[in-house]
């Protein structure tokens, strides 16, 4: 049995410092770079960048809105060609920056609003969904477990990841529960390795009415601008092989 632990990270931009890149880095076997427009910058891009591919550890493309004062989780009315444009940019800016330093881009996922819009619109989620094919065909779609996302991937012929959340809850309908919602993100480890083990052991998580839904996890992400995202991340790493679970990037169709 393996998993992917992803993070995202790259979301330092200018003079400010988000997350613990370096660390995260040291645990998990992806990460979702930002493009520039809910966080990061061209500096920023490149040297995170580097760093993940000195360390061997596969490379994904995070666009989101622009929308750096509210991080990329505001809604922005879009239309779907606005978005399959957006989208374009900003993977074709993170793969340019991977060409400069002999590495590959592996993966794309949609950030904050745009990813959690693209679970549940259709029509948003074949528009991001084209627009990773257009740029190319071999790039994974990491999206949410049970969603549109997904569909809207193999629709158009990508191989697809399906990731579920350690410091998430899920709402009855399998969706994560609203950020402005008190018990949106779990802070408890003990309740987070709870979650971890069903969804990597049982195929479920149980929502916030007691609903058990069946999920199936092939990677799970840690936010990188939580401020412990790190210890959380080595901690559930740790205890997941421990149980004799191998940590390893996704690969294409498996």
């Amino acid at each position: 049995m393996y998993i992917n632990l992803n993070a995202d990270i790259g979301e330092s931009f200018g003079a400010y410092q988000i997350g613990d890149d370096s660390r995260l880095l040291d645990v998990v076997s992806s990460v979702n770079i930002a493009c520039g427009f809910h966080a990061g910058d061209y500096r920023v891009m490149h040297h995170v960048v580097k760093q993940a591919a000195d360390r061997g550890v596969r490379i994904g493309a995070h666009p989101g809105y622009p929308d750096l004062l509210g991080f990329g989780r505001r809604h922005i009315d879009m239309s779907a060609d606005e978005i399959y444009q957006l989208m374009v940019y900003q993977i074709g800016a993170l793969q340019a920056v991977c060409a400069v330093h002999h590495t590959t881009l592996y993966h794309v996922k949609p950030h904050g609003a745009l990813y959690n819009l693209a679970t549940k619109d259709e029509q948003v989620a074949h528009a991001v969904a084209q627009a990773i094919k257009d740029v190319d065909e071999r790039l994974l779609l990491v999206g949410l477990a049970n969603s549109s996302l997904l569909t809207a991937g193999q629709n158009v012929g990508l191989s697809v990841v399906s990731e579920v959340f350690a410091d998430r809850t899920y709402t009855k309908d399998g969706l994560l529960t609203p950020r402005g919602d008190l018990n949106a993100v779990i802070t408890d480890i003990a309740t987070m390795q709870e979650q971890v083990r069903n969804l990597v052991f049982y195929d479920c998580v149980e929502a916030t009415d007691g609903t058990v839904i069946d999920v199936k996890a092939d990677t799970i992400c840690f936010h990188g601008d939580g401020d412990q995202a790190y210890d959380y991340a080595r901690l559930i790493r740790d205890r997941l092989q421990e149980e004799g679970v191998r940590i390893q990037a996704s690969e294409p169709n498996g």
